[in-house]
């Protein structure tokens, strides 16, 4: 079961973006969907994150004329997204992966990383490690209910 908390803005509706299945969109979501955005299952998305898929060029002429040209997103499976994140144009976000608070995603994302800044790098792999400690090693048994 999906659960959006509105409000969520949409360009064209909605008609394309694409959500797999338990997706999670918290408050203030932002699609801007010219193109397709493509959300896989058990993906959380934070408040305040934005997916864009539309670009205009770089040219002054050509924007001034009104070009303009689409790229989809493909977010995978089980991915996270912190609160204030941008996805542009064009990007692909591994399954499992964590995109740190306002982090602004530029370029593609491997599986299973965490990945944080203005432009997102990735920063470290997701490791067994993580099934065992959270918040800079502190015990999960210990400290989560």
């Amino acid at each position: 079961m999906e659960l959006i908390f509105i409000p969520v803005f949409m360009k064209l509706g909605g008609h394309n973006v694409h959500l797999g299945k338990n997706v999670y969109v918290n408050f203030n979501a932002t699609f801007v969907d010219d193109a397709n955005i493509y959300i896989g299952d058990g993906t959380l998305l934070a408040p305040n994150v934005t997916i864009i898929t539309a670009m205009h060029p770089i040219s002054l002429k050509l924007r001034t004329e009104g070009y303009g040209y689409n790229k989809p997103v493909y977010i995978g499976k089980n991915v996270w997204t912190a609160s204030n994140v941008t996805i542009l144009p064009g990007v692909h976000i591994g399954d499992n992966s964590v995109i740190g608070a306002a982090s602004v995603v530029t370029k593609d994302i491997p599986a299973n990383v965490v990945a944080v800044g203005s432009p997102a790098k990735v920063i470290r792999e997701i490791t067994a490690d993580d099934d065992i400690y959270y918040d800079h090693g502190k015990l999960i048994v210990d400290n989560i209910i």
